[in-house]
């Protein structure tokens, strides 16, 4: 067995998730027959059963390579694409665990990425600041915890069923810092609006760090990579 998986087996597995996208849409749909969500689940069976057949031999050739396939990032997101049919079919959960669970149906599409030279430059990108984008995350969930924290100790006294915990807040943290916003829950006192005003001030450097770090390291690699040609 070559240790690379060869070229029409890419083009085939690249056909089917898209076939599997669209698959979603029209399975979607309210009004279907049951016959059609019977050929859709069918057709589901038979996505799976390559899906995992895929799997399993890049797993196999990440074993000769001595490379880790499993817990790299295509390795995570094809085995998130097969584990909400085992669940809801074959082990037979119910509920809303697999309602949850099939969102991660939707992984497929990052699948695509495999064949995108765009997306592995990116990647790469990614992987050369990956400290830098630590200590921004970092920078970020302070500044999460400390607004969620102020805006309760400012606002709980006037508003204790919107404020009602330092938890409770965390929602409005996290969209007045990446400028969100939601109208149902804002500040009233002075003291939570001026502390509002300033936390969507500096929520526009969280959300702007992070993308720029990320921009900066793209263009990088895209220049290196042009040298090279």
């Amino acid at each position: 067995m070559k240790n690379k998986l060869p070229a029409f087996f890419d083009k085939f597995i690249f056909a089917l998730i898209v076939l599997n996208l669209i698959s979603m849409v029209i399975g979607s749909e309210p009004d279907l027959t049951v016959d059609n969500k019977t050929y859709l689940f069918y057709f589901e069976v038979f996505s799976i059963s390559i899906f995992s057949v895929e799997y399993l031999i890049r797993s196999w050739l990440s074993f000769k390579q001595k490379k880790n396939y499993n817990l790299s990032f295509f390795g995570i997101i094809d085995l998130l694409s097969i584990l909400p049919f085992f669940f809801s079919s074959v082990l037979g959960f119910d509920g809303r665990f697999v309602r949850i669970f099939r969102l991660f149906r939707i992984s497929r599409i990052l699948k695509l990425g495999r064949f995108s030279k765009s997306f592995e430059l990116l990647g790469e990108g990614i992987n050369n600041v990956k400290r830098e984008l630590y200590i921004a995350f970092f920078i970020a969930f302070i500044m999460l915890f400390f607004s969620a924290s102020g805006i309760y100790y400012l606002e709980n006294p006037d508003q204790p069923d919107a404020f009602s915990s330092i938890t409770e807040a965390f929602w409005w943290s996290v969209s007045s810092l990446t400028g969100v916003g939601f109208e149902d829950i804002y500040p009233k006192t002075i003291g939570g609006k001026l502390f509002g005003t300033l936390i969507s001030l500096v929520g526009i450097g969280v959300v702007a760090v992070p993308t720029g770090i990320v921009s900066a390291s793209f263009v990088e690699v895209l220049e290196d990579q042009k040298s090279k040609q």
